[in-house]
């Protein structure tokens, strides 16, 4: 008896079986490959079809009770009406489509002009329709959609969390028809949608396979923070907050966005422009491992680098313009690393701040998911600044999330995580916060013009 989660990332397939008390019984992974262009960032979704096919069956499916997938939120491709292939997956962070934005805007001012942002599925959309594509005969099919249909045979329903970015509803759970209608969008192309957990269908040997949720749900599922005042902090290449709030949070300056909770509520979050992906632009050669104990040694230092992975910034403010920077001296590698985990420290608790502004419950912990967490410096550094505990899941993998969701078949996600998420560590704040420091980091970015 088991469950298994399916994360189709940009750099791999995972898998992860998992039984009713949260033990991992099996885990496989396989490479993925993409294509960037400039501002274009495609990918094969038959290559994801073979990476599922061997994950699965390194890990088995004989006995499992369900399969979820997850994958990058805003990630599509189209399909004719048999769900083929006519296009390859335009990814998540595929910038091709940016200048379309206002043109989407302008069809629903009070809809989109503080949530859609440039590389999200709906403007991309729009520059395939330019491009000749007649979606009267196409259909719009997530990456996860694409997997689900895969297993099961047929064309499945896409789920509210992976439907967010093609303009869905969450409020009102339906496409809008009104603000398609203007942009020449037939309603005929964009799938059915249902709640996460819902059963899509079946595989040929019987194994039901549950609609999912994006990735950055995912990690804050195996993360079990899934009430008010719990968040996931997912930092790898760039940084992505998760929480949980009774209400739906409004966000005037479109940083924060959110997702239904599977139990009800929202998830409300972000992901930023920032994180350690900066490492590897600044440091391609260096000992990270090396840095990471010289810098525990060394302590805080009195510099800081605003790590941009690229132009602009989308949370926790939104500026097109901002560009990376550093405050103070970083003669060597060290002080680089060093001022480099500031920063994503210094944004980190910048946004937990912005999101309590917006009505947010307090932060009283929060769970650290992602690559960097291999770094025990940058966890305690980020405890430091936050001046709240942070958790270190026990299986901090979005897979798992995943076999979590399958496991609660669509209901009583909150329970399931309670028996299934564990806590490995718990690391308590220290004394320093780098109060000084912050607080000038904060104003450059406000002599800037970044934050508004």
């Amino acid at each position: 008896m088991g469950w298994i989660g399916l994360d189709l990332g940009t750099q791999s397939v995972r898998a992860v079986l998992a039984d009713a008390k949260g033990h991992v019984l099996a885990g496989a992974t396989r490479p993925l490959t993409s294509h960037r262009d400039g501002v274009r960032h495609e990918q094969d979704p038959q290559s994801w079809l073979s990476a599922v096919d061997a994950v699965l069956a390194e890990v088995g499916t004989a006995d499992v009770d369900g399969i979820a997938i997850c994958s990058t939120s805003g990630t599509f491709l189209l399909t004719d009406r048999a769900g083929r292939p006519v296009t390859p997956a335009l990814m998540y962070d595929d910038a091709r489509a940016a200048a379309r934005r206002d043109h989407i805007v302008d069809a629903d001012p009070d809809r989109w002009a503080t949530s859609m942002q440039p590389t999200w599925a709906l403007p991309k959309i729009l520059e395939l329709v330019a491009d000749g594509h007649d979606l009267a005969d196409r259909r719009v099919v997530h990456s996860a959609d694409f997997v689900a249909a895969h297993l099961v045979g047929h064309p499945v329903a896409t789920d509210t969390s992976h439907a967010l970015k093609t303009g869905y509803d969450l409020l009102a759970e339906t496409w809008p028809a009104e603000a398609f209608d203007k942009l020449g969008l037939p309603l005929s192309a964009f799938p059915a949608v249902v709640r996460p957990g819902v059963e899509l269908g079946r595989t040929p040997a019987g194994v039901p396979v549950h609609a999912g949720m994006t990735d950055g749900c995912a990690a804050q599922i195996a993360a079990g923070a899934l009430s008010p005042g719990a968040w996931n902090s997912v930092l790898g290449t760039t940084l992505v907050l998760k929480g949980v709030s009774d209400d739906l949070l409004v966000d005037p300056t479109g940083a924060v966005y959110s997702h239904r909770h599977p139990d009800g509520g929202w998830l409300p979050g972000g992901a930023s422009s920032t994180g350690a992906g900066v490492l590897t632009e600044l440091l391609p050669a260096a000992d990270l491992d090396a840095l990471d104990r010289a810098a525990r040694a060394q302590g805080p230092i009195d510099a800081v680098t605003y790590p941009l992975t690229k132009t602009g910034e989308r949370f926790p403010f939104v500026a097109q313009q901002a560009e990376r920077f550093t405050l103070g001296s970083t003669p060597d590698d060290l002080h680089t690393y060093a001022a480099v985990l500031q920063g994503v420290a210094f944004i980190e608790r910048l946004a937990f701040e912005h999101l309590e502004t917006l009505g947010a419950d307090p932060v009283r912990s929060v769970s650290l998911t992602g690559g960097a967490t291999r770094s025990g410096y940058w966890n305690q550094l980020r405890a430091d600044v936050l001046g709240v505990p942070v958790e270190l899941p026990a299986v901090p993998d979005p897979a798992y999330g995943m076999a979590v969701l399958a496991a609660s078949g669509g209901t009583d996600l909150i329970g399931t995580a309670r028996r299934m998420v564990r806590v490995d560590r718990v690391l308590e704040p220290g004394d320093q916060r780098l109060d000084d420091l912050y607080g000038g980091f904060v104003a450059e970015l406000d002599r800037r013009g970044y934050r508004g």
